[in-house]
């Protein structure tokens, strides 16, 4: 697929451009530093998403009294989750309307309410505005964003796309690293000749992800998960979640205050999220609900089985923390996780414990996910049947970068 690379308004800084047809979209995100503090709520209102996804996206716990009031400092960067179309036979997000302010100049509104996002050339022509000048308040524009889709991969390998914008003292191998990817990846994906970069160009960073497997006619169609954050669908009843340590999309019910469909699977006492295993001397056999998608309002569930070499130990979520009240710039990845508790022989329960919105909402119960619990061997306790929830099936744990450390 072609790439070109667009001038923006700073000098000699360029955007990556995807060119497309058609009118399937993908998810997106947008790399957002805030210019100034701001409240979760104006955040959400000023890209026009949902504060639930943004929340979810950033892995903050969407369960804490009043989060949506927090106030996020000056500096601090999100990931900001968009649907990335196809407009004028380019890839961008054009779902955000910006109202403007007395004082404003598209050259304000790109650099500081935008952090660079889009460029005060790209707000006028996306307007039609004759004569930037005469800019009235209260007038509403459309605001173009820079996303990118590459059939939601990279290498061949699930990947969701980050507009990054770039800024005073970043390089290319800084970025790669902060990401987990090459100089090389970020230089094939951007069309680069060199890895030389200049402040206020836009990459497209590519994210490790999570796929789904729903059918076309499903409403979450397309649904994928960057590694180390979660996703509310299903009319806020599901969630799902990346990582860290495989990239196994895991679904389970979201607990949230809401009007949902059934997520038990049929001719099964299971609900979404969970599992029996039963050790044997073939292997172990595993029943599981999945999440199979949300289809005319509905929530589509599938009971699947499979045979495999040893039963799942614990499963590793990825964390959830407070919304930031500082920005942290000297480290890259989260502390070392320490090791959890092992799971009892048999647990019984509803979705798994849905970790982004828990029901208990006190601090350090949501601490970093530690090194799995080792499967029992054959001959153990772990023989019997037991009903226990996915969010218990083992993964190896890596260092996770989180999103405000940067």
């Amino acid at each position: 697929m072609l790439l070109f690379l667009l001038s923006s308004s700073t000098v000699g800084a360029k955007s990556t451009i995807e060119p497309c047809s058609g009118t399937e979209s993908c998810p997106a995100l947008l790399g957002y530093k805030l210019d100034a503090d701001l409240k979760v709520s104006e955040v959400a209102a000023l890209f026009q998403t949902d504060l639930l996804p943004l929340l979810a996206a950033n892995a903050i716990d969407a369960s804490l009294p009043g989060v949506e009031q927090s106030i996020l400092p000056a500096g601090l960067f999100l990931r900001v989750p968009a649907s990335c179309a196809c407009s004028g036979g380019i890839r961008r997000s054009v779902s955000t309307r910006y109202t403007v302010r007395p004082a404003d100049t598209l050259a304000s509104i790109a650099a500081s309410v935008f952090s660079g996002l889009a460029s005060a050339e790209q707000i006028r022509d996306a307007n039609g505005i004759q004569d930037p000048a005469a800019l009235d308040p209260g007038r509403t524009l459309l605001i173009p964003l820079p996303c990118t889709c590459f059939n939601s991969t990279d290498n061949f390998l699930p990947a969701v796309y980050l507009s990054y914008v770039v800024r005073a003292a970043d390089t290319l191998p800084a970025i790669a690293v902060r990401y987990s990817t090459t100089v090389t990846d970020l230089m094939n994906v951007n069309a680069m000749g060199s890895p030389s970069v200049l402040v206020g160009d836009i990459l497209a960073v590519p994210l490790p992800a999570c796929p789904s497997m729903f059918p076309r006619y499903a409403s979450d169609y397309g649904l994928i998960v960057a590694n180390g954050t979660y996703t509310i669908t299903a009319g806020h009843c599901v969630e799902c979640s990346c990582g860290p340590g495989n990239l196994n999309l895991y679904c389970s019910p979201a607990s949230l205050s809401t009007s949902c469909s059934s997520m038990q699977c049929s001719n099964s006492n299971l609900m979404i999220g969970n599992f029996t295993s039963q050790q044997t001397s073939a292997g172990c056999n595993i029943t599981s609900c999945n999440y199979a998608g949300f289809v005319n309002g509905s929530i589509v569930t599938k009971l699947t089985t499979s045979l495999q070499p040893q039963c799942p130990g614990e499963h590793q979520f990825p964390p959830v923390i407070p919304p930031p009240t500082t920005v942290v710039h000297e480290s890259l990845v989260a502390p070392s996780p320490s090791p959890s508790p092992s799971p009892s022989p048999v647990q019984t329960g509803g979705g798994g414990g849905a970790h982004l919105t828990p029901k208990t909402s006190v601090p350090g119960t949501l601490a970093l996910p530690g090194a799995s619990a080792a499967s029992s061997p054959a001959g153990s306790a772990s023989q019997a049947v037991c009903v226990i929830p996915l969010s218990y099936i083992s993964a190896v744990v890596f260092p996770l970068v989180l999103a405000y450390f940067f």
